[in-house]
């Protein structure tokens, strides 16, 4: 098994090596190869104080718990967006990403809202976040199509709680003390433009401000496709599960049918499989992604 996965990621490398360009379409799963994880070790780390009040055992659900104020909500969201958003993620899995496309024409279509393409040093003029980003704040109703940068608001929430900030963003409690779970009430986050409170730039609902810069990736991404539209290109999906296929996966599909000179690749935990149209134009490579992407530059 070990002599075929081998084989296999040589092959891919050399696909890369060959092609003219390289398209990466990167899910969840490539977050959590990288060490984003939402539960174990690392949500006791920073929630432990709220499992024990509530009971939830995950970040996920932590985030749609149904908290009594807004002080506690942002207590536990700050949080929530700084260690997932703001420090850096715990495995070097996208800087080796980035070491293997570097040198070529490459774009990235990620539905991952953490922002570990940009930390790793990939243009972000090459890069469509088509589901938002925890860096950046919309009104709520919306009142207009604009966003705002959060890093300081989150990192005022988070010193509120009793946290200092390390050297590389890591979250510190001072010995002996414990984190407060709500915020001063003047933290909550405003809407500049009309005062409503401020919430997450994700899509969710119908509510979800595409601002400016999200038009341009959108805008880019399509002529990006219709440039390589008959080239010699890597489709390379990483980590991408079924909750919104159509974004990357029914569309990588397509759009290697379309281009005989394409090809497909898709890494995740399992192996799986792609409609028989496409199948001698794929690469299928089950297994931990990280490991698999530090072989290719290793």
């Amino acid at each position: 098994m070990e002599n075929i996965m081998d084989e296999k990621v040589l092959l891919l490398k050399e696909k890369i090596d060959q092609a003219d360009a390289v398209i990466i379409g990167a899910g969840a799963g490539l977050s959590t190869a990288a060490g984003f994880v939402y539960t174990g070790e690392r949500f006791g780390r920073y929630f432990s104080d709220f499992s024990r009040k509530y009971g939830f055992r995950d970040m996920y659900t932590g985030g749609f718990f149904p908290y009594k104020t807004q002080e506690e909500f942002w207590a536990y969201w700050s949080r929530y967006i700084w260690i997932n958003r703001y420090m850096d993620a715990p495995k070097s899995t996208y800087s080796d990403l980035f070491q293997l496309v570097k040198g070529k024409d490459y774009f990235v279509l990620t539905t991952n809202v953490d922002h570990c393409f940009q930390k790793a040093g990939f243009d972000k003029k090459r890069l469509f976040y088509t589901q938002g980003d925890y860096g950046l704040f919309q009104c709520t109703k919306p009142c207009c199509r604009k966003t705002w940068g959060n890093e300081h608001m989150i990192r005022d929430m988070i010193l509120a709680q009793g946290y200092t900030i390390g050297e590389h963003n890591e979250l510190i409690l001072p010995e002996g003390t414990e984190a407060k779970m709500s915020i001063p009430a003047e933290l909550l986050p405003k809407c500049p433009n009309c005062g409503r409170p401020l919430t997450m730039n994700l899509r969710s609902d119908n509510k979800f401000v595409e601002d400016e810069g999200w038009q341009t990736a959108a805008v880019e991404y399509e002529v990006w496709l219709t440039e390589h539209r008959d080239r010699k290109v890597v489709f390379l999906e990483i980590g991408v599960g079924y909750n919104t296929p159509g974004i990357i996966k029914y569309t990588f599909w397509q759009q290697v049918y379309q281009n005989k000179n394409a090809t497909y690749v898709c890494l995740n935990m399992e192996e799986e499989r792609v409609p028989e149209e496409i199948q001698a134009q794929s690469l299928i490579i089950g297994g931990d992604s990280a490991e698999i992407i530090k072989g290719l530059v290793s």
